[in-house]
C-alpha cells in the first residue's frame, strides 16, 4: 500500500500529497517544521515537539490551522495509518498560498503536512566507532537575523555548512557563531566531556534548542553526571576528553576527532556510551 500523507485534514497518498506552486513555504521557506522519532509505535517525546513547533510558529506569526490537541491526533494518527513501529515523522506547516511577493498579508489556506516513514541516518559503525568532523566556514545565522531557534524551512544556512562537511569526507559539520564561538553542528547539537563534566553551548550561543539535546541533560542529570551550558571554543573541543552530537534523527553520535585532531584517545568515551545507552533506554521505556 502506498504510504499515507497527512494533508491538511486527511490522510492521502503520498502521490496525491501535493500543495500549490505559489505556496510561500515553496517560494521562500516560510513555515516551521518538527523531526519526531517513534519507538515501538509511541511518539518519543511529542508533548516537547509539538510546543516547539507553536512557538516556532508564533515566533513567525504564522497562524497553524489546527490546535496542538489536534497536531497531536494528527500526528498519531499517521503513523498509525502507515504501520510504523521504529521511524520518523517528518511535521510541516506552511504558509500557505500567496502572491510572488513576501507580503505575508496575501498569504492564506496555510498547508500542514505530516510524513511518517523509516529512517537510518547513520551506519551502526557511526555508533560504535565514531565520528570525525570538520569546521565549516559558514557560520551559523546571526540571532538578530533569524534566530536558530525558530525551526524554519528555511535551511539553507545548514545546507551549505553540510556541503562543506560532505566535500571534506565528513556527515557532519560543526558551525561557529557570529562571535566565533561553537554553536551546533548542521542537524545537531555538541557536546564534550572534559575532566568527568558535561559540557554544552548554551541557548543564547544560536542554538537549536533540541529536544534531545534536553533529554540527554536530564539523563547527565539523573546520573549525576555534572553538567554545564556554557561558551565553549574549538580550543575546548580540541582538548576535550569526550565529544557527542545529539538530534532527534541522529539520537546520540560519538565524535572522536575534529579538523584532522583526535578528541580524547581517539574512541567513543565511557561517558559518551553511558548517555547513549540510557537514551536508548529511555526510548524504550
Amino acid at each position: 500500500m502506498s504510504l499515507q500523507v497527512f494533508l491538511n485534514d486527511r490522510l492521502v497518498p503520498k502521490e496525491e500529497a501535493t500543495v500549490s506552486v505559489f505556496d510561500h513555504g515553496l517560494l521562500y521557506g516560510d513555515g516551521v517544521f518538527e523531526g519526531i522519532r517513534v519507538y515501538g509505535g509511541k511518539v518519543f517525546l511529542h508533548p516537547e515537539h509539538i510546543e516547539r513547533l507553536f512557538e516556532s510558529a508564533r515566533a513567525i506569526r504564522l497562524e497553524i490551522p489546527m490546535s496542538p490537541d489536534e497536531m497531536t491526533r494528527a500526528v498519531e494518527k499517521t503513523v498509525a495509518a502507515n504501520n510504523i513501529s521504529d521511524g520518523y515523522v517528518r511535521l510541516v506547516v506552511t504558509r500557505g498560498s500567496g502572491s510572488l511577493g513576501l507580503d505575508i498579508r496575501r498569504t492564506s489556506d496555510p498547508q500542514v503536512i505530516i510524513i511518517a516513514d523509516t529512517i537510518t541516518l547513520y551506519p551502526p559503525e557511526i555508533y560504535e566507532e565514531g565520528m570525525p568532523l570538520v569546521t565549516a566556514s559558514t557560520i551559523r545565522n546571526h540571532p538578530q537575523a533569524l534566530s536558530p531557534r525558530i525551526k524554519s524551512l528555511n535551511y539553507l544556512n545548514n545546507i551549505m555548512a553540510k556541503v562543506e562537511g560532505s566535500d571534506a569526507g565528513t556527515v557532519e559539520a560543526l558551525m561557529m557563531n557570529h562571535k566565533g564561538e561553537v554553536a551546533e553542528c548542521t542537524g545537531d547539537n555538541i557536546f564534550i566531556v572534559k575532566h568527568g563534566v558535561l559540557k554544552t553551548p548554551p541557548i543564547d550561543a544560536g542554538i537549536l534548542d533540541g529536544i534531545t539535546r534536553r533529554a540527554v541533560l536530564r539523563l547527565a542529570r539523573e546520573a549525576e553526571i555534572p553538567s554545564e551550558e556554557v561558551t565553549l571554543t574549538r580550543h575546548d573541543l580540541y582538548v576535550a576528553d569526550e565529544c557527542f552530537l545529539t538530534g532527534s534523527a541522529a539520537e546520540v553520535v560519538p565524535v572522536i576527532s575534529l579538523d584532522g585532531r583526535p578528541i580524547g584517545d581517539g574512541k567513543p568515551g565511557r561517558t559518551t556510551n553511558r548517555l547513549l545507552e540510557a537514551f536508548r533506554d529511555l526510548t524504550r521505556k
